[in-house]
């Protein structure tokens, strides 16, 4: 019994993170060497690009209104990230100390190991990837609210350069803080064992391929007529 949730214990969640985390280094290296095939450049970058050029065309009234109307829903979806991850974070530090009292009701083998250092190292490492993502969704509402003010300036007070750079860079942000979100629920399921952390991590790496890459809009861009 013991062999077995060692090896449940030491197999399955480290197997689960390196899947993750490989996963985000491939996704990283085909968005450099093949942006074309990844939702972040043929969905979001180039539109953004193309966004942030018209506005800049437009005159100061017309682009003040539209640049607060389309940053408003990414700052609120933003918002929501940030408030799901400090919630579930609280919610997550008011059970650790109950769950490790029922640790007895876990004596099934599927469970894993319920040792004290276990059940720091379940709930830690849960409690890390949440208030990170907190933390890059905050800065990341910074950031936008912060384009704003510099899509709204006048040209003698800023530059299209810097504005660009901080839009990206808010909306990398609020990309990451999202992503941690994301991985951070399969960590909250190692309080049911590591055959859920397994299973759920699995599911959301194919739900992340099917969302970054663009087998589909690559395929539509190529019918569509000209």
């Amino acid at each position: 019994m013991g062999v077995l949730v060692g090896y449940l214990d030491t197999i399955l969640v480290p197997f689960s993170l390196l899947l993750t985390v490989g996963y985000h280094a491939y996704l990283w290296y085909t968005f450099k060497t093949k942006p074309s095939c990844t939702t972040i450049n043929v969905g979001i970058e180039s539109h953004r690009r193309t966004w942030f050029s018209d506005i800049k065309k437009l005159g100061d009234g017309k682009k003040g209104m539209l640049a607060v109307q389309s940053l408003r829903n990414s700052q609120m979806v933003i918002i929501l990230t940030a408030s799901i991850a400090i919630i579930f974070n609280i919610s997550l530090a008011a059970l650790t100390n109950n769950a490790y009292n029922a640790s007895h009701l876990f004596n099934l083998e599927l469970f894993g190991s319920i040792s004290g250092a276990t059940f720091a190292l379940k709930f830690g490492s849960a409690s890390v990837l949440l208030l990170s993502s907190f933390m890059c969704s905050s800065m990341a509402v910074a950031y936008l609210i912060d384009a704003v003010f510099l899509i709204n300036a006048s040209v003698e007070f800023t530059y299209a350069g810097h504005t660009k750079k901080v839009l990206e860079t808010g909306n990398t942000l609020a990309l990451i803080g999202n992503r941690l979100l994301c991985i951070a629920f399969p960590m909250v399921l190692w309080m049911f064992g590591p055959v859920p952390v397994a299973v759920s991590s699995v599911a959301l790496v194919w739900w992340f391929y099917e969302l970054d890459f663009a087998a589909k809009i690559t395929d539509f861009q190529k019918k569509r007529p000209i």
